[in-house]
């Protein structure tokens, strides 16, 4: 079984890291840069960083930023927000991201994702979806931070975002970001089940059985963590130490220690 990766992720406004519930309510939690060296020392897997705002003065603030955290890292930076051409995937990664990830303009104009898995390869083009349960019972993509509905059902965009060169996706539940009761499992095994590419699953991470469940339950390849880390509820060691003794294999420390 491959290693499972927990990632953890800055979403960041103004130069410095926020988080909100259900992409509102957004207060201050760091620095970016200070906070990013501290998971990678208590062990994340990866970092992501995304530009909530995306506009253009944004997108350069979070590149500026990402170029120094990405002088400091050792393991994979990914940034999001605010892409919306191959040359903005290429500034992305010459700022220092191993990955971008894309999510409104993809919907608007799926062959980016072609356009920029041609030119840069498919590992470092990653999906971003919000999904947000309907009335009906239906799985929704929504665009632009969360505030508007696409009629694109999440489970049929996943896999023609696949299908169109997206090495990877990170799936959020809009309902459950933030709210800390667990990922949502049903919309994460479904993709999961639909697609041959890693499944992130995000949004409603609360205590270390979340990170289990997301895996076991939902199927996920990796799962995305924020709040629970910022506010120092728990570490990324101590959530990845539960896992280990879940019987999930993960990347641990030379000291043999689950990091």
């Amino acid at each position: 079984m491959l290693t499972r990766r927990v990632i953890v992720c800055l979403d960041v406004k103004g130069a410095r890291v926020v988080k909100g519930v259900q992409f509102e309510g957004l207060r201050d939690v760091g620095d970016p840069v200070a906070l990013s060296e501290r998971y990678e020392r208590e062990g994340a897997d990866e970092i992501t960083f995304l530009d909530i705002s995306a506009s253009a003065e944004e997108r350069a603030t979070l590149l500026d930023v990402a170029r120094r955290t990405a002088e400091r890292l050792f393991i994979p930076l990914t940034i999001g927000g605010g892409v919306r051409t191959s040359d903005d995937v290429a500034r992305a990664l010459r700022a220092g991201a191993d990955k971008v990830s894309v999510n409104s303009a993809i919907v608007t104009r799926p062959e980016l994702l072609t356009e920029a898995a041609d030119r840069f390869g498919a590992q470092c083009v990653v999906a971003s979806i919000d999904a947000k349960r309907d009335a009906n019972g239906v799985y929704k993509v929504w665009v632009k931070g969360g505030r508007e509905e696409t009629p694109l059902e999440a489970v049929a965009w996943a896999q023609e975002c696949v299908a169109r060169g997206a090495g990877e996706i990170l799936l959020t539940s809009i309902d459950r970001d933030g709210a800390r009761t667990g990922y949502d499992l049903t919309i994460t095994r479904a993709v999961a089940d639909a697609v041959h590419v890693p499944v992130i699953a995000s949004g409603g991470a609360g205590v270390a059985q979340h990170l289990v469940d997301g895996i076991v339950q939902g199927g996920a390849d990796a799962v995305l963590v924020a709040g629970i880390l910022h506010d120092g509820v728990t570490t990324v060691q101590a959530l990845k130490q539960v896992m280990r003794e879940a019987g999930l294999p993960v990347r641990v420390t030379s000291s043999g220690v689950a990091a």
